[in-house]
């Protein structure tokens, strides 16, 4: 089995783009990595395509040719749609087919265009990812719905809402020299707590923004590299992907992640490490409580601990376990379909030192993304390594 490395990564400004469409955006970013990557385009064989709500929000189905027509492809094109997470499915598979020799060259990556539509419509769209019959036909959100397992984690194991607060001002501090995040606005605590409820215990400030943008991977086998002499330090090196009951109202507990756990577990048994090995993350924090949920599925604290890490100054840049080095989805934004593959790139330029914030990383050789779809119904965990 050959190791997969990136090549090259692609991104466009994280935002709102009203004069710009999807094709535009994507194009954009698979032009970007291609450039990056000194990849002829006749060596790309398949692209992976990562796409949630275009149907809705541009009435525009059968993407993925489209996208690879935009970036100037002529290969077969798949799209994915895994709700939020479909990204990361892309460039799972995108992996998994390098590894297993199929093909040597694989463009994966994602893009959502959402500021479009009206922020009642966004919501809609939105929460098809949650369980229409039950969920959605009852008036659930994607705000209520992880104000519920915000609720369910307080009552389990503690902690309020200025624990919360904290992951915010620490996500926008990060995002703050990044040219492709959305915001670039320094935050207080108080502004988080002092913003309108949204659903108790989620303020304004607790969600991550409505967002348009996209992400392009160029992924590589090993052989492929070393014979064009390619400048590509940067391997994927564990994927692992898990699931969960859809409906919140089937799950044994909301305080927690089984769908991260199960893709942690396999991804760091694909990599051969452990939590214990890894010196940055970037995870899904679509409300503030997502990343806290995150941190302990993905085996960084134990159930009740991760509520106070940002508080406590561990997560920080200059923290013990920096997360969220790119602003996350709170700063950076998070354009669905598009996710997965950001953080992937923001990972890769943390770990190759041309990131604004590798300063605070510098001897880092191992991080992990983790990519989450609705109410955490589906999840995907990346492992990746530098050559140092």
């Amino acid at each position: 089995m050959t190791g997969v490395r990136v090549a090259g990564v692609g991104l466009t400004q994280f935002g709102r783009h009203p004069e710009r469409t999807g094709r535009d955006l994507f194009g954009e970013a698979a032009l970007a990595a291609r450039k990056e990557s000194a990849v002829p385009p006749e060596d790309i064989e398949s692209i992976n395509y990562g796409n949630f709500m275009g149907s809705l929000a541009e009435r525009q189905g059968h993407q993925a040719p489209l996208m690879a027509e935009m970036a100037g492809l002529q290969c077969p094109a798949t799209r994915y749609e895994e709700a939020c997470a479909s990204a990361g499915v892309a460039i799972r598979e995108a992996v998994r087919t390098v590894r297993s020799g199929e093909a040597d060259v694989v463009l994966a990556g994602g893009c959502e265009r959402m500021t479009n539509l009206s922020t009642a419509d966004v919501t809609e769209a939105l929460a098809t990812a949650a369980d229409e019959l039950y969920e959605i036909r009852a008036g659930m959100t994607f705000p209520g719905a992880y104000a519920l397992m915000a609720r369910a984690y307080f009552e389990q194991f503690g902690g309020e809402r200025e624990d919360l607060a904290h992951i915010a001002v620490k996500n926008h501090d990060n995002a703050l020299p990044n040219e492709y995040a959305q915001f670039h606005r320094a935050i207080t605590v108080g502004e988080v707590l002092d913003a309108p409820m949204v659903s108790d215990p989620i303020g304004l400030l607790d969600a991550c923004p409505v967002t348009d943008g996209a992400s392009a991977i160029v992924l590589v086998s090993d052989e492929y590299a070393e014979e064009h002499d390619l400048d590509a330090p940067v391997s994927i090196t564990g994927s692992g992907q898990g699931g969960d009951n859809l409906a919140l109202h089937d799950r044994e507990n909301l305080a927690v992640t089984p769908a991260t756990e199960r893709a942690a577990a396999e991804a760091y048994d694909d990599a051969g490490c452990t939590a214990g090995d890894v010196d940055l993350v970037e995870v899904h924090d679509c409300f503030t409580i997502a990343e806290v949920l995150a941190l302990e599925g993905l085996g960084f604290y134990d159930s009740g601990e991760g509520i106070g890490a940002a508080r406590r100054g561990e997560t920080t840049a200059t923290g013990k376990l920096p997360v969220n080095l790119s602003g996350g989805l709170k700063a950076k934004g998070h354009p669905v379909g598009a996710t997965g593959g950001s953080q992937i790139a923001e990972m890769t330029r943390l770990l190759r030192g041309d990131h604004p914030n590798s300063e605070h990383v510098e001897d880092a050789t191992l991080g992990v993304t983790h990519n989450a779809g609705g109410t955490v119904a589906s999840a995907v965990v990346h492992v990746l390594e530098v050559d140092r």
